[in-house]
C-alpha cells in the first residue's frame, strides 16, 4: 500500500506526523513544569502566601512612614521599605500564579514551617505582625513619638519575618524560592540593622519580643 502513494502523498503524511510530534513536544513541554511545580501544601506554596500577607502589613506600616515622617531618614526608610517589599510581594503572587494555585488557602499560618503553629501569636498573628490597636496608635502617633514607635513596630515585624525567610531559604522545593527567599533575607537584615541604629539615635529601645 505504502509502496503505491505518490510522492505528494508521502510528503503530506510526514508534514502531518511532523506536527503531530511538535503538538506532542509542545504538551510535554507544559506538563513537566505543571508536574514539577510546588503543591498546595509545599513550603514553596506556603511562604508565598504567608509572607506576602506579612509583607502586605509591612507595605502598610512603611507607607505610614513616608507620609507621617517627621524627618526626612525615617520618610526615606518608609518609602524603600515599601517599594522593596512591594515588589517582593508581585513576585511571589507571580510564583503562585505560575503553579497555578490561588492565592488564598484554609490553610493555617505558618502551618508549612517546622511548628510553625507555635511560632503564631496567641491572637492568630504571624510573629512580628502588628495589632490594629497598635496601627491606630501609630496613625495617631506625631512628631518623635511617631518616629519611635513606627521603628520599634517596623523592627519586630521584619525579626519575625526573618524566619520565615530562613526557613523557606532552606526547605522550599524550587531554586526561584530559595533563591527569592534569601535575597528577602538579606533585605531584612539589611533593614533592621538601619532600625536598630534609628532606634538609638532616638534614645529609644526596641519592643520586647
Amino acid at each position: 500500500m505504502f509502496g503505491q502513494l505518490t510522492a505528494r502523498a508521502r510528503l503530506t503524511l510526514g508534514v502531518l506526523a511532523a506536527v503531530l510530534l511538535l503538538a506532542v513536544g509542545v504538551s510535554v513541554g507544559y506538563l513537566i513544569p505543571t508536574l514539577r511545580a510546588p503543591g498546595e501544601d509545599s513550603v514553596d506554596a506556603g511562604f508565598a502566601r504567608d509572607m506576602s500577607v506579612h509583607h502586605a502589613q509591612a507595605v502598610e506600616m512603611a507607607m505610614f512612614a513616608y507620609r507621617l515622617g517627621s524627618t526626612d531618614d525615617i520618610r526615606t526608610l518608609g518609602y524603600d521599605m515599601a517599594t522593596s517589599q512591594q515588589w517582593q510581594i508581585g513576585q511571589m503572587q507571580t510564583w503562585l500564579t505560575h503553579w497555578h494555585l490561588s492565592p488564598n488557602t484554609d490553610n493555617a499560618p505558618m502551618s508549612w514551617m517546622p511548628d510553625g503553629k507555635n511560632a503564631l501569636q496567641p491572637d492568630g498573628r504571624m510573629p512580628g505582625m502588628a495589632s490594629q490597636d497598635e496601627l491606630k496608635k501609630l496613625k495617631s502617633a506625631t512628631g518623635k513619638d511617631f518616629d519611635t514607635m513606627w521603628c520599634q513596630l517596623m523592627l519586630r515585624h521584619h525579626l519575625g519575618g526573618i524566619h520565615m525567610s530562613e526557613t523557606a531559604a532552606e526547605k522550599a522545593s524550587t531554586t526561584e524560592v530559595r533563591d527569592g527567599a534569601e535575597k528577602m533575607r538579606v533585605s531584612q537584615q539589611y533593614d533592621i540593622t538601619a532600625l536598630t541604629e534609628k532606634l538609638k539615635d532616638l534614645g529609644a529601645e526596641p519592643l520586647p519580643s
